[in-house]
């Protein structure tokens, strides 16, 4: 089914029906201006019939005036007054009958004490600030000066007159807040089921406006498909209102419910209030989105990661991403694959992909699979903002200097990543519970032993993005947020599956804490949350210790791999010397086997290397041993560890 929304430039009706409206006020006018010009005549008051009607009542059902009338419940003389206001922008004969019937050319324009003077069952509560054509802005006073209220001139709303004409517009006020939503994901049949439930919700008969609904969970294009889903399933548009864009101060916000109850009346329209990008601790803001949506009385859907906590609770629905099988249906039916095809299981085991990103992917690939896999991490790349920071790298298995079993270790580890979806799913492994699902590894050892490097080989070999995340930005002081900032990250590497990197860990991993008070008891709270988080992840998490004796043993049973990163001996430290400089690089008279009695992790080893580079490249000369020593010595300093003459004699 197309889920694509009604353009606000789509012509509602022919506006035949407003001409005989017109007509009929005109002919008010004029029977009031003979009155006045009989008067004026006779000196006497003028008598006579009220003009008869030259409509039937029954022409405006269904038109847009019917409709106005009907929406914002206007009597018979607010009705017609609205109809004097638009026959100032539609009839060119107006202002001078508007003249005329106030005795007055220097008042070609319609007031309220014409109305009061001319149209038929005049009230006087028609002027009054809660009054429907005020209170829903259908016509605006235009005070002058000392002008009393009742002479002010009159004026239509411009988007009340466009609605008159049968064209529907936006308001000019709410152009840049509110935009039609654009689907850019077509709903699996869970969430189309999703939004059929959501439209059974609306379409029951209730007292009172219809309930709020709240869509979390899922990705933000997933949940608008499911919100468009609903609203095509009752005939109403779907527009989308930044949740930032919500004014804090009430009379602003008064202001902006009202405008957008009425443009949703008159546009058949839904809200959906996006509150994906509403900043976290942001205290005012959040009181004024919970106001806004306290305060509804149109169809709204709340849409985002968090759940909203109101007075009254909201009705939330938990948007499902597309299922393995929806998935793996999805990418038969773009490769035009059967189910025995090889290429569809690892697409299906990496990436969480919907329709429409597959559908994409495909197309972008043109049949080639390196270019099919690239066009997939494209589609599912994480979206983590200053939480997590990306690592582009190219290194392979040569580049790690490791012994045979951390080595071996790491191997493993790229093998459960590539077969985890014949394990868990054809085998059965993952039947019953998604707990202990997730691919951890912790690797220990001191700084500069190849941690960071072994992370960036395994992306490398799965063909993965890498991520490290930035601790420091991901742990708060306030409650709750560190748990909300790791659920953050986690969410958005879901799709793709990309290699998390937790740098030293240990910040937030230590061993727990005796509970005092909240702040231990909350403490272990978000470590335990990590755990979980990292058991139910289905792509790698990794994380880095300098300090894995202060882990908490029971944490280390958790994770599926612990790989110890030691320190290089000699023979390690040599290869790492070989293979640190690059090709290009001219070099001359270097005696590895001396540079490795340097009693430093392979991390330093670059650093060194590096260093003498640049002197070298300064000087104009290859890079010799004299450089090294220099370099070596402004590290060490640097590190404070002394040198010794075994470690550096006969260098120079």
């Amino acid at each position: 089914m197309n889920t694509e929304t009604a353009s606000f430039e789509e012509p509602m009706v022919q506006p035949q029906q407003l001409s005989a409206a017109l007509a009929q006020v005109r002919q008010y006018l004029e029977q009031h201006a003979r009155a006045i010009k009989v008067q004026e005549t006779t000196n006497s008051p003028a008598e006579g019939e009220p003009p008869e009607a030259v409509f039937d009542e029954n022409a405006f059902l269904f038109s847009p005036l019917d409709r106005i009338r009907s929406i914002f419940g206007l009597s018979t003389f607010e009705r017609d007054v609205l109809v004097l206001c638009a026959g100032m922008e539609l009839d060119t004969r107006f202002p001078a009958l508007c003249a005329a019937a106030q005795d007055d050319a220097a008042k070609p324009y319609p007031t309220f004490a014409l109305a009061l003077a001319v149209l038929p069952e005049p009230h006087w509560s028609a002027l009054l600030p809660d009054s429907p054509l005020r209170r829903w802005r259908l016509i605006e006073v235009e005070s002058r000066g000392n002008v009393p209220m009742t002479l002010s001139l009159l004026r239509i709303d411009e988007r009340v007159l466009h609605y008159l004409k049968g064209v529907q517009h936006l308001d000019e006020r709410l152009a840049g807040l509110v935009t039609t939503v654009q689907i850019s994901t077509e709903p699996t049949a869970s969430q189309w089921e999703l939004a059929r439930r959501l439209a059974d919700l609306w379409s029951t008969p209730a007292a009172g406006p219809l309930p709020v609904v709240q869509l979390c969970g899922g990705a933000a294009g997933e949940r608008d498909a499911v919100a468009a889903s609903a609203c095509v399933e009752l005939y109403l548009g779907l527009y989308r209102l930044a949740a930032q864009h919500i004014p804090a101060s009430p009379s602003e916000l008064e202001a902006l419910l009202r405008l957008w109850e009425r443009e949703s009346a008159l546009a058949d329209g839904a809200l959906l209030l996006d509150c994906a990008a509403l900043g976290a601790n942001d205290l005012s803001r959040e009181q004024s989105l919970i106001d806004f949506i306290e305060r509804a009385r149109f169809p709204l859907i709340v849409s985002g990661d968090e759940r909203r906590r109101t007075r009254e609770p909201l009705i939330t629905f938990d948007v499902p991403r597309a299922s393995l099988p929806e998935q793996r249906a999805a990418w038969e039916e773009m490769l035009g694959a059967d189910p025995a095809d090889e290429r569809v299981d690892p697409l299906v085991s990496q990436f969480s992909l919907n329709p429409a990103q597959i559908r994409t992917a495909v197309r972008a690939a043109q049949g080639d699979a390196e270019a099919l896999w690239n066009a997939c991490r494209i589609q599912a790349r994480p979206r983590l903002d200053d939480l997590a920071q990306p690592i582009e790298s190219g290194a392979d298995w040569e580049a790690l200097v490791l012994p045979d079993a951390p080595l071996q270790t790491l191997h493993e580890i790229a093998a459960n990543v590539r077969q985890r979806h014949r394990v868990y799913e054809r085998w059965g492994f993952a039947n019953g519970s998604d707990r202990g699902l997730g691919i951890s590894a912790l690797f220990a050892g001191p700084s500069g032993t190849g941690k960071t490097l072994a992370a960036e080989v395994l992306a490398n070999e799965l063909k993965l993005d890498l991520y490290r995340i930035d601790l420091s930005q991901v742990v708060s002081k306030y409650i709750g947020e560190t748990e909300k900032n790791l659920r953050r990250v986690f969410e958005a590497a879901e799709s793709g599956g990309a290699v998390l990197l937790f740098d030293e860990a240990d910040a937030l991993f230590g061993k727990r804490s005796e509970v005092k008070d909240s702040h231990d008891r909350y403490a272990n709270i978000e470590v335990s949350y990590l755990l979980q988080r990292m058991e139910a992840y289905r792509g790698l998490a990794i994380l880095t210790t300098n300090q894995k004796q202060a882990l908490d043993p029971a944490f280390l049973r958790r994770l599926r791999f612990v790989v110890n990163f030691p320190f290089p001996d000699a023979t390690q430290r040599e290869r790492i010397w070989r293979q640190v400089f690059p090709s290009g690089a001219p070099i001359n008279g270097v005696d590895y086997a001396r540079l490795a009695q340097l009693n430093v992790a392979g991390g330093n080893i670059r650093n060194i290397a590096l260093g003498a580079a640049f002197l070298a490249a300064d000087e104009e000369a290859s890079v010799a041993m004299k450089h090294l020593l220099h370099a070596a010595r402004s590290e060490c300093a640097k590190i404070e560890k002394p040198l010794s003459e075994t470690e550096i004699g006969g260098w120079v």
